[in-house]
């Protein structure tokens, strides 16, 4: 696991992680979520010991990340995609991370193939795209074959089709039982890949609960309706016990519905006029 407990960072007299307490379990992806300046990366950054902390401590599975041994094997990150020496291959590069903890060249190779840069591993990673680079640091992120995984904005430069690789990799990791930590500004991503959702703000903790019970505390479900035949819909309204607003435009919106089991939605809601 990955445990905060009151995690603060100031800059003279900036704060950017205020009193952060969270953790982040085994077994599903958990989702970190905030717009940009939000103090996301600057927590990835302490939980790796890039950055200490003012106050507080983070710790990995109990421990400081820097008395992790051969810390690779242990946690894998990508934080920036262009985190790797221009002159440098993408093979020389995963072998000089390998060596350095421990880990046989033999997965190097393995890691190559797993993100699709065979073809280019003896290319050097200055020519790289921002999409192949992103590639590049997952696979070094994945090279010691880690217990826990932290993904950076992961799918800024990919395709389509690497969006939808690196979704469908984050969740086989997570079904795996490993921890799977990804950051990102975009909710609609998160409620395509995250279980889970951690959401901060100004560097504060706003949320720390399951996506199912964000979105229901935290959106709307209404249906829009329109028709030709105004009268007619307003006296169908009025009989289920539902009487609209009136309004010129003959369009309406239920705010305030709930489903029946069979999926129908039920009176007890209201109807407002909408433009």
């Amino acid at each position: 696991m990955i445990e905060l407990e009151g995690l603060t960072k100031r800059y003279g007299e900036k704060v950017a992680v205020r009193d952060l307490t969270f953790t982040v379990r085994p077994g599903i992806v958990t989702g970190f979520l905030g717009p940009n300046g939000a103090g996301k990366s600057t927590t990835m950054r302490m939980i790796l010991g890039l950055d200490h902390p003012t106050a507080g401590d983070v710790r990995i599975d109990g421990t400081h990340y820097d008395r992790l041994q051969d810390p690779l094997t242990y946690i894998g990150a990508l934080l920036e995609a262009k985190g790797v020496h221009p002159g440098r291959s993408a093979y020389n590069h995963l072998l000089c991370l390998a060596q350095s903890n421990g880990i046989p060249e033999r997965r190097v190779h393995e890691v190559l193939d797993a993100v699709g840069l065979t073809a280019v591993a003896r290319k050097k990673a200055k020519g790289f795209s921002l999409g192949m680079g992103q590639r590049l640091g997952i696979a070094a992120a994945l090279l010691g074959d880690p217990r826990i995984l932290m993904f950076d904005e992961p799918v800024n430069g990919l395709d389509p089709e690497g969006i939808h690789w690196i979704r469908t990799l984050m969740k086989s990791l997570a079904a795996q039982g490993r921890t799977v930590f990804v950051s990102s500004h975009l909710m609609s991503e998160m409620a395509l890949t995250a279980e889970h959702l951690v959401v901060i703000g100004q560097g504060r903790l706003l949320a720390d609960t399951s996506m199912a019970d964000f979105i229901a505390r935290n959106s709307r479900s209404y249906v829009r309706v329109r028709s030709p035949q105004r009268e007619l819909l307003l006296d169908v309204l009025h009989r289920e016990g539902s009487p609209p607003c009136r309004a010129g435009t003959g369009r309406w919106r239920w705010t305030a519905g709930r489903r029946s089991g069979s999926g129908s939605w039920r009176p007890g809601g209201r109807w407002c006029c909408t433009s």
